[in-house]
């Protein structure tokens, strides 16, 4: 086990005292580290992926906590003469290093450079090389989720000209292609296309593969890393262009993914909650709010019942962040589209104690409510990037709200139009025939206005879906004939099963009572 190696259990007094004496050298190399790296080493080359996942997981975040803090890892030359200097080894090690220093430390801008350099290399040698090592899931999906993680941080930083120096002006001048936008979605889209992947996936529904039955793990001797990357880095495809405010195309990168069913994407957790936040954002600017619902709905329940078991986890604090962004989302969802019969009496139950008020405010559409709209949209939206290079001309200005600002007042006035139809279904509900002339009275308008209002009713309420089909959002729907309005109510399919399962679980529950209790 990998918890039982020296490098965790040895006492750390001497080693912390000495580096509190020296500071910060990156040459040191305490005496753990070097058994870490050489056991990893070791590990890699053995493709024991259970030592691996335990060592990444558990001892790499022990070893951070204890020796270095607040400081980066020791440097890739001071450890590379331990690993044979073994190149692909020295990538991954530096991929770790620059991961931590983000984590705990503010990078400067030489060190974003240098971590694009490194992911090009990690990259060109996993694309082009050849690549015999098993490395866990978690590893390969923290390196596409950090990967698209540092672009948008160096978009975000770049973006603020305003307090830049002189240096870092003159070092964006000369690396403008560190970080470009086009790099960053060629690698994701050659990781995706040399892989094979969309291949693969569709030959395992016709049986000829086991892609997802052994989670992306080859049991053959070979290798799993391009593999598994090209998987992830749909997801991450999906991710940069929900950060560019491209949510189709977003949506037609995670297409080969089938995301009603387990998959590969669910054996991580992290990469669970990002594929699904991600696509329910974008299914939600694009109006498509059942899809959105019924996905949000799965993904918090999940969470509701698994995240017990994930509070030793480095990304625990991440699950719980989107966790309450979720609900924020599920809460714009519903309160444009009330279809709260998509929604899990638990998923329910917590939403209604987190944001009921503001639920019931938000269906007023006046001021206050969009107040409201816009404060849960710039909680839970992404943190969108304006990915173009800055102008270098005085007076330099920060930029990095633009995109966001543009995406904020694109759903407000989605709201807005939203605004007149509150008054309509309000109607509908109360109706299942009424005279267009009866139905304007009430709204207080003239016939052809309510006809526009009405035809913007259907506009609004329905949205082209993935396969280009035309789907339904409306709870309440209506046709016209001869100037009469007929409702078509969309009746709430009854799932007695989830009933009966419930019941089913209340009884076994009590037997298990019963049986405890001793007869006297």
């Amino acid at each position: 086990m990998a918890s039982n190696y020296d490098y965790e259990d040895a006492p750390a007094g001497y080693e912390d005292q000495r580096r509190q004496d020296l500071g910060y050298d990156p040459n040191f190399v305490p005496d753990s580290v070097k058994s870490f790296v050489v056991h990893l080493y070791r590990h890699i080359r053995e493709k024991n992926v259970y030592e691996i996942h335990q060592m990444y997981e558990n001892s790499f975040q022990t070893l951070s906590d204890r020796l270095f803090k607040d400081t980066p890892w020791p440097s890739v030359d001071a450890v590379a003469h331990y690993v044979d200097n073994d190149h692909v080894f020295c990538l991954l090690y530096r991929e770790m290093w620059f991961r931590h220093l983000y984590a705990r430390l503010s990078p400067t801008l030489q060190q974003r450079i240098d971590s694009w350099d490194n992911y090009c290399s990690l990259f060109q040698v996993v694309l082009h090389g050849v690549v015999n090592m098993q490395l866990p899931n978690q590893w390969l999906w923290d390196m596409v989720d950090e990967f698209v993680y540092q672009f948008q941080s160096f978009c975000q930083y770049r973006a603020k000209m305003k307090n830049k120096t002189e240096q870092e002006i003159v070092l964006l001048r000369q690396h403008d292609q560190a970080w470009n936008v086009y790099g960053v979605l060629n690698f994701l889209q050659a990781l995706m296309e040399k892989s094979n992947i969309i291949q693969i996936l569709e030959q395992e529904k016709e049986g000829l593969e086991q892609f997802t039955a052994t989670d992306g793990y080859d049991y053959n001797g070979g290798s799993n890393v391009l593999k598994v990357l090209g998987y992830f880095s749909m997801v991450g495809l999906l991710r940069v262009h929900c950060l560019l405010g491209d949510y189709h195309t977003g949506l037609k990168c995670l297409l080969p993914i089938d995301i009603t069913q387990q998959g590969v994407y669910t054996s991580v957790i992290g990469s669970h909650i990002a594929t699904i936040y991600h696509y329910g954002f974008a299914n939600l600017m694009l109006r498509r709010y059942v899809e959105a619902i019924r996905e949000f709905n799965k993904i918090l329940l999940y969470i509701y019942k698994t995240k017990q078991y994930h509070q030793k986890s480095p990304q625990y604090e991440q699950i719980l962040k989107k966790n309450e962004q979720m609900y924020a989302l599920l809460a714009i969802c519903l309160s444009l589209c009330p279809q709260v019969k998509l929604v899990d009496d638990t998923v329910n139950s917590q939403l209604r104690e987190k944001y009921g008020e503001k639920m019931s405010r938000m269906q007023r559409y006046d001021d206050e409510a969009f107040a409201i709209y816009d404060e849960l949209f710039s909680y839970a939206c992404p943190k969108f990037i304006t990915p173009s290079t800055p102008s270098f001309e005085e007076p330099l200005v920060n930029y990095n709200q633009d995109a966001y600002r543009l995406q904020l007042k694109l759903f407000l006035y989605e709201v807005k139009q939203q605004q007149l139809l509150s008054g309509v279904r309000t109607f509908l509900k109360v109706y299942s025939t009424i005279s267009l002339g009866k139905l304007a009275s009430y709204m207080e308008v003239d016939e052809p206005t309510l006809r526009t209002i009405l035809l913007t009713y259907k506009h609004k309420t329905h949205a082209v879906d993935s396969d280009g089909r035309i789907i339904s959002n409306a709870d309440v729907d209506f046709y016209i004939d001869d100037d009469m309005i007929h409702v078509v109510e969309s009746k709430p399919v009854k799932r007695y099963g989830d009933y009966f399962l419930r019941q089913i679980v209340k009884l076994e529950g009590v037997i298990n009572d019963m049986d405890r209790v001793k007869l006297e």
